[in-house]
């Protein structure tokens, strides 16, 4: 199987015989690993076995696509921070964007290996859907609601276009492997460009 092989293709199950849970744990473990450190494209059957120093059929009775392997272990991802009430809106988005002061973790450099490749399997895209793209949008649902019940007004509209807006960062973060950003230009991240769309008004 060539690295840019990413089909595993299943074999006939034992009936009846239970799987490991210590060797499903240390499979995903391994690909994400992989992920973290090498990308999509290094990602195989091959070299999750050896790293984990099990049978390939270990795979196979587990997941028939090594997408469904990567979909099973990015879903259970916690990316998104759930901020704390800091008795403002501007000062919640503060807090969800802190992500941006720190370099990537294994997790995010996971994640960011998939962004391009999601576009052309739906397993992949189901993961991310599941390790970002719904966890931001309740978290935005939650502060926002949060700030409605203290009297900050957000219209409709930007509510969508923070939602949007917040997303689109997300992924240029994963993509663009940029430095960490200082805290003044976090500050300045939210008032320019975040805290000026909550106020739009489609009318």
């Amino acid at each position: 199987m060539t690295p840019a092989d990413h089909t595993v293709r299943a074999e006939p199950r034992s009936p009846g015989r239970p799987l490991s849970s210590e060797l499903s744990d240390q499979l995903l473990t391994v690909a994400v690993d992989i992920l973290a450190d090498d990308g999509w494209g290094r990602l195989n059957s091959d070299r999750v076995a050896a790293r984990a120093r099990a049978g390939k059929a270990g795979i196979y009775r587990r997941w028939p696509t090594m997408s469904a392997l990567v979909r099973h272990a990015v879903s259970g991802f916690d990316l998104v921070p759930r901020p704390a009430d800091t008795g403002s809106l501007r000062g919640d988005l503060l807090q969800l964007m802190q992500p941006w002061t720190r370099p990537l973790d294994r997790q995010e450099r996971a994640v960011a290996g998939l962004v391009g490749a999601a576009r052309h399997d739906d397993d992949l895209r189901a993961g991310l859907e599941a390790a970002v793209v719904r966890p931001l949008a309740g978290v935005v649902d939650e502060l926002l609601d949060r700030a409605g019940a203290r009297g900050e007004a957000v219209t409709p509209v930007g509510r969508r276009l923070l939602g949007q807006l917040l997303l689109a960062l997300w992924w240029d973060r994963y993509t663009a492997f940029a430095e960490p950003v200082p805290a003044d230009e976090l500050d300045a991240l939210v008032d320019g460009a975040l805290m000026p769309v909550l106020a739009v008004d489609a009318r």
